[in-house]
C-alpha cells in the first residue's frame, strides 16, 4: 500500500467518526445545519485536501497530527457550515496539531447566514477623489457623506483608502466602514505574504477592497449570536494556501480531548444550541 493509500485509510476512519458524531448531533437536536449544506460532502472533500496536506518537512497531517485535533477540526468545520472546495476554509499544520482556518469566501458565507447579509459594496478611495463620511448622531452611525470618485485618479501606487457598506436582505444598509491605506497594510502584514505577493502587488485595489469586506464580515459575525463560529486563529484578511510554509507555535485554543480507536455556498442559518461536552467521544 502507497504512502498516499494509508494516508487515505488514516483519514477515511477519522472522517467517518467525525460524520457519525455530527448525526448524533443532528438527532439529538445539539446542531442545526443549513438545509443546502451537506456535511457528508464536505467532510469528502476534507479527507481528500487532508490526504495530500503536508508540513514543511514534507510529512502528511495524519503522520504528525494528533487525531483528536483532526476531528475537532473536522467538526468544527462542519459546525461552521464551510465547504472546503469552494475555498471557504484551509487546514493548516501547526506542530502536531491541525488548525482550521476561515478564508475570506467564507467569513463572507458566515455572514450571509448570521446577519442576513446579501452583499457588501466596496470601494477603493485615491489621492483626488472626493470623500466624507460623517456620525450621525440621532442613530450612533457612521455613514457617507460624500463619494465623488473620479477615473482619472485609478493609480495603484495612489490609494488612499477603502469603504464597504453591507447591505441586508430586507434592503437596509449598515454602517460605513472606513480603513486608511496604511491600516490595510497593517492587515496585511498580519499575513503570511504580508502584503508583497503577486496579488497583492499587481491587483492592489481588489486586495483591498477584499480586505474591508472581510472586516465588514468580522463585525457583522462578531456582533451576531453565532459570533463563537469563527475560529480563533483564522485566516487575517488574505488567502491562505494550503501548501504554505507552516509556522511552528502552540495553539491556545482548546483541542476536545477524543479517544480513537482506529488508527481535507449555503445561505441558511447555521445555529449550534450546545456545545458538546469534553469527554463525549466522537
Amino acid at each position: 500500500m502507497s504512502e498516499n493509500q494509508v494516508a487515505v485509510k488514516k483519514q477515511s476512519e477519522i472522517t467517518d467518526q467525525v460524520f457519525n458524531k455530527v448525526q448524533q448531533l443532528q438527532d439529538a437536536g445539539s446542531l442545526v445545519l443549513p438545509k443546502t449544506y451537506v456535511a457528508g460532502n464536505a467532510l469528502k472533500s476534507a479527507q481528500l485536501i487532508l490526504a495530500e496536506t503536508k508540513d514543511k518537512a514534507g510529512k502528511l497531517a495524519t503522520e504528525v497530527c494528533t487525531k483528536e485535533s483532526v476531528a475537532n477540526c473536522l467538526l468544527d468545520m462542519v459546525k461552521m457550515g464551510l465547504e472546503p472546495s469552494k475555498k471557504q476554509c484551509y487546514f493548516v499544520i501547526y506542530g502536531d496539531k491541525l488548525q482550521l482556518m476561515t478564508s475570506y469566501f467564507g467569513k463572507l458565507a458566515i455572514a450571509k447566514r448570521v446577519a442576513d447579509l446579501e452583499e457588501v459594496k466596496a470601494f477603493v478611495i485615491y489621492d483626488g477623489d472626493e470623500f466624507e463620511m460623517e456620525f450621525n448622531l440621532d442613530d450612533l452611525t457612521m455613514q457617507l457623506k460624500t463619494y465623488k470618485p473620479n477615473p482619472l485618479n485609478v493609480n495603484l501606487d495612489k490609494i488612499t483608502g477603502a469603504f464597504a457598506i453591507p447591505i441586508f436582505k430586507d434592503g437596509t444598509r449598515g454602517d460605513l466602514v472606513y480603513m486608511s491605506y496604511q491600516q490595510i497594510k497593517n492587515s496585511w502584514n498580519q499575513g503570511y505574504a504580508k502584503g508583497n505577493s503577486g496579488a497583492h502587488k499587481n491587483f492592489t485595489d481588489e486586495m483591498c477592497k477584499k480586505t474591508i469586506i472581510t472586516r465588514v464580515c468580522k463585525m457583522l459575525i462578531n456582533s451576531s449570536d453565532d459570533g463563537d463560529l469563527v475560529d480563533t486563529y483564522g485566516a487575517a484578511e488574505e488567502e491562505v494556501p494550503v501548501q504554505q510554509e507552516q509556522k511552528e507555535m502552540t495553539a491556545s485554543k482548546e483541542f476536545v480531548d477524543v479517544p480513537f480507536v482506529a488508527e481535507e455556498t449555503p445561505v441558511e442559518v447555521l445555529v449550534t444550541k450546545e456545545v458538546a461536552p469534553k469527554e463525549c467521544p466522537i
